[in-house]
């Protein structure tokens, strides 16, 4: 029992605290299930309390890989899969130059620009991409997957820009799951390719994954009872709730609070 208890949860973490984020799971995935997205930065801020700090963007990145593959394929009819794949290209080179920079950038201010660019997507005039999406996504995909590189979650630029292109509400959550699962698997890769151990957490990130997907069916049949109104306002509140949230840790990171 000892040696399974030490495979399913890593030393570095009390067993009631790796018990804590399963469960977590599981809420947070039924969370992003229901209205596109905050699952995910729910998760990582929880997560923060509990995990060492070199661990906590790459173990994130790889759950939430779990997640969104989960919800994806609950969701897959409604993909948009032009949309994705200018997304692609886009965190393909978002990746690729956010694992180059050696140097930690300023948390503070990245998470005060996606707030207040969240909040002016929501509440403000924002435009409307039409027949712009493909560089639209690419460039969501590009600044979603940098940005993700050093804070972990950055789904709201990505799940702001898609919001603008009219789509019903399963589309939006089909093509929000798709987007960032294809962020999360650009940068697993990095992660690795930086020699990042991802073996002692395997276990952790198994369970994690699991309870996430029951989280998915659990959300998603929660979505099939909205109407389009509801979940156009849940959206709204739930963008504006993480954007004060970003808003709120970048004045205190810069603050020094």
């Amino acid at each position: 029992m000892s040696g399974l208890a030490g495979f399913l949860f890593p030393d570095q973490m009390h067993i009631a605290a790796s018990l804590t984020l399963i469960v977590v799971s599981f809420f947070t995935s039924a969370l992003t299930a229901a209205v596109g997205l905050g699952g995910g930065i729910a998760l990582i801020a929880i997560m923060a309390s509990v995990m060492p700090a070199s661990a906590l963007v790459p173990v994130h990145g790889v759950v939430q890989f779990g997640s969104n593959a989960g919800r994806a394929l609950v969701q897959l009819k409604h993909v948009d899969w032009l949309i994705a794949l200018w997304f692609a290209i886009g965190a393909a080179f978002g990746a690729a130059i956010g694992g180059a920079i050696a140097v930690e950038l300023p948390a503070a201010i990245l998470k005060g620009g996606i707030g207040l660019f969240v909040l002016w997507v929501v509440w403000g005039r924002a435009p409307k991409f039409g027949e712009a999406r493909k560089r639209a996504m690419a460039a969501a995909g590009f600044a979603s997957t940098f940005l993700s590189m050093f804070f972990g979650a950055a789904g709201p630029i990505g799940g702001a820009v898609l919001s603008t292109l009219g789509l019903p509400r399963h589309g939006f959550v089909a093509n929000q799951a798709v987007t960032a699962l294809i962020m999360h698997v650009f940068k697993i890769i990095a992660f690795g390719a930086l020699g990042f151990a991802f073996a002692p957490w395997a276990g952790l990130i198994v369970l994690m994954i699991a309870s996430g997907f029951l989280g998915t069916l659990a959300g998603s049949r929660l979505l099939g009872k909205m109407d389009e109104k509801t979940f156009k306002a849940g959206f709204r509140w739930v963008m504006t709730a993480l954007a004060l949230n970003l808003l709120w840790q970048a004045a205190r990171g810069w603050f020094g609070g």
